[in-house]
């Protein structure tokens, strides 16, 4: 009996099975590499420009320590706010690939507020699927300043807080009672 090849049957996957991982025909694609030089210098330059007019508004923030991707940040409570008169501190820590992917911050001081959580997350547009390379560290403290004064309920993590914000005095005692208990989150 005559075998013939039938046309209609690819038997290229065959000759696969035999071919080493290794030696396939696609292009490897090589890790990017990071320039950590001109991600410091970026944050060199934040640092500085925080330095000349944070403070005045009411936000601050310095590295910790050695490394210039770990900040901790401060802002203090806006005027005619519940959060008036505190002040909140914050670790921010900066990716290798800053400023095109946005730091981690998470408030370090306890913080009663709709949209952060009780380990100190937040939940903030522009550290999430808004976040623009444009962004400095200026901005996301002055955002987060911005969040306490005009919380958006309607993103809670908190729940709690989120259906206390309709009561303002209970809201406020909260806020304090909380602030004043002197809690610190554990990382």
């Amino acid at each position: 009996m005559e075998v013939r090849p039938n046309p209609t049957v690819d038997n290229s996957s065959i000759h696969q099975r035999h071919t080493p991982a290794g030696a396939s025909k696609q292009p490897v694609s090589t890790p990017k590499t990071v320039d950590t030089a001109s991600v410091s210098q970026r944050l060199q330059k934040e640092l500085m420009s925080l330095m000349m007019s944070g403070g005045d508004l009411g936000v601050s923030a310095f590295p910790e320590g050695e490394s210039i991707f770990t900040w901790i940040g401060t802002i203090e409570g806006g005027k005619g706010t519940m959060y008036e008169g505190l002040s909140y501190k914050l670790s921010l820590r900066f990716p290798l690939d800053y400023p095109f992917k946005p730091p981690q911050v998470k408030f370090e001081t306890m913080c009663f507020h709709p949209n952060v959580d009780q380990f100190g997350n937040i939940c903030l547009d522009i550290l999430q699927d808004k976040w623009s390379s444009a962004y400095d560290c200026r901005t996301i403290l002055l955002s987060i300043q911005s969040l306490l004064e005009e919380p958006n309920p309607e993103s809670p993590l908190n729940c709690y807080a989120a259906a206390l914000l309709s009561n303002k005095e209970d809201y406020r005692k909260m806020v304090q009672k909380q602030y004043f208990a002197g809690e610190v989150f554990e990382g």
